[in-house]
């Protein structure tokens, strides 16, 4: 298995509570084939620029170990997800 962090962008208008249920969704498939190390939700943030008239965003970070076939599973839920803006799914080199 290897180390990967991913930062995703959900949408603004998004409630809390709602915010907490996409990142629990997000670790339990993590979780279903890998482990998570760290989760910092940043919170609320400018985007540097402005994707579909969006303008702000909530900014969330994991650290995660997993095998391929769950990091493939993550970035594909990930894009068919609604509330997300963006995502990016990188190696951990450190």
């Amino acid at each position: 298995m290897r180390k990967y962090e991913v930062m995703y962008i959900i949408r603004p208008d998004v409630e809390q509570e709602n915010v907490q249920a996409i990142v629990d969704k997000f670790n339990g498939i993590i979780s279903n084939g890998g482990e998570v190390t760290k989760t910092d939700v940043i919170g609320k943030r400018r985007l540097a620029y402005e994707i579909n008239k969006i303008r702000d965003g909530i900014y969330v970070l994991v650290h995660f170990t997993a095998p391929a076939e769950v990091v493939s599973e993550l970035d594909r839920i990930m894009k068919i997800t609604d509330e997300v803006i963006r995502s990016l799914i990188v190696k951990d080199v450190a």
